[in-house]
C-alpha cells in the first residue's frame, strides 16, 4: 500500500477549497475540518450536528485509539460550519449520505478529496489521510513544535510524527540535493 502525502503547497490548498466550495458546502466543510483539526476521517464522519452546534469545543472518542479528544471549533471553519448547520436538526449527520440516514462513507470521502485534488492538478498520492497529514505538516511548519503535534496525533515518538507528515523525507531530500563530493 502506498503512503499518502500532505498537500504542502498552500496555493494548492486554496485551489482545492475553491473547487470543493463549487461542489457544495458539505464537501467544502469536510475538507476545511480535515485540514484544520487533525482528526482521522473516520472520526470526522461520525460527527452529528449536535456534536458541533452552539459549541466552542468538540469532544469525541477516537475510533482507532479509544481516547477522548477535545478540539476547538476555530475561526478557520466556524463561519462555514454555522452557515451549514443553521437549518439542520441536531440528530442529523454532519456529513450525510444521499443514500439514507447515515454519514458518507470513507470511500465517498476519498472520492470527494481525490477528485478535487486531481482537478487542482495535485499528482501526489492523495487519500483521506491527506487531510490529517496536511494539518500536521503545516502545523509543524508554523510552530516547529513536534512534541505538541505528537500529542495531538497520539504518536509514541517525535520520529514517528515527523515521518508521518513527511518532514523526515523533506529534510533528507534537501540535504542530498545540496550534497556533492
Amino acid at each position: 500500500m502506498t503512503s499518502v502525502e500532505p498537500i504542502r503547497d498552500k496555493k494548492q490548498i486554496e485551489l482545492v477549497k475553491r473547487i470543493l466550495k463549487e461542489n457544495g458546502i458539505r464537501d467544502y466543510l469536510l475538507f476545511l475540518m480535515g485540514i484544520n483539526v487533525g482528526l482521522r476521517i473516520s472520526d470526522i464522519l461520525k460527527l452529528k450536528v449536535k456534536d458541533v452546534k452552539d459549541k466552542k469545543y468538540v469532544t469525541i472518542k477516537e475510533q482507532k485509539s479509544g481516547k477522548i479528544k477535545r478540539f476547538p471549533i476555530t475561526d478557520s471553519y466556524k463561519t462555514t460550519l454555522e452557515d451549514y448547520i443553521i437549518d439542520k436538526h441536531t440528530d442529523e449527520w454532519l456529513f450525510p449520505s444521499q443514500k439514507g440516514d447515515k454519514p458518507i462513507t470513507r470511500i465517498q470521502a476519498y472520492r470527494i478529496i481525490n477528485n478535487a485534488c486531481l482537478k487542482a492538478g495535485i499528482m501526489t498520492n492523495i487519500g483521506t489521510h491527506t487531510l490529517r497529514k496536511t494539518f500536521g505538516y503545516h502545523f509543524y511548519q508554523e510552530t516547529k513544535d513536534v512534541a505538541l503535534l505528537q500529542c495531538i496525533f497520539n504518536h509514541s515518538a517525535p520520529s514517528i510524527t515527523l515521518r508521518y507528515i513527511g518532514i523526515n523525507q523533506d529534510i533528507i531530500d534537501t540535504s542530498l540535493r545540496a550534497f556533492a563530493l
